[in-house]
């Protein structure tokens, strides 16, 4: 059994998936305190604080904690979530037809070990149908999503490469959480 410090349903989806017990309890840690935009640094930061908030809360002495975020990166730029809908169309037009990684942060912590991992995920996209993207965009899924992406839903047609793990782009690591489980 572990804690889940995260609110995303994503992230529990993907514990369940691979049969991790767990309980989760997000925080209230606030991101836009951090000042680097630099995304690799934010993934790291964002996830120190919400690591730091919720082992002061709970600790690690009857459940290993766990914590990640993760941030999108495209041509150099810092993906967060969607402000508003023509925010989510800025960001899918700047990654439609190019390159773009997904980098997540983990901390986990029990009473033997910490293990701190930051992995990137790289897709090149091709370009996204319009009306696709529209249909996407104004079902609201791209809103609450680090670049507003959705690799296993609306993206995963446009793929045309990948570099690494579908976990890692869906906001955990789980591969390299697994042995230390």
């Amino acid at each position: 059994m572990i804690r889940l410090g995260s609110n995303s349903p994503t992230r529990a989806l993907l514990l369940n998936k691979f049969n991790i017990d767990f309980i989760q309890n997000g925080g209230s840690f606030d991101e836009d305190s951090l000042i680097t935009k630099n995304p690799k640094s934010f993934c790291y930061e964002a996830t120190k604080g919400k690591f730091e908030e919720l082992y002061k809360k709970y600790g690690i002495e009857d459940i290993p904690l766990l914590v990640a975020d993760s941030v999108v990166t495209c041509n150099n730029i810092l993906l967060r979530k969607a402000k508003n809908l023509k925010d989510a169309r800025s960001m899918l037009e700047l990654q439609s037809g190019n390159k773009t990684s997904v980098i997540t942060c983990m901390i986990f912590k029990n009473k033997n070990i910490e293990l701190i991992d930051i992995s990137s995920t790289t897709y090149e996209f091709k370009k996204f149908n319009i009306e696709d993207m529209n249909k996407y965009i104004s079902s609201g899924e791209c809103m609450g999503k680090a670049g507003a992406i959705m690799v296993e839903g609306f993206c995963k047609p446009y793929i045309k490469k990948v570099r690494g793990y579908e976990s890692t782009a869906m906001g955990l690591s789980v591969e390299k959480l697994l042995p230390y489980l």
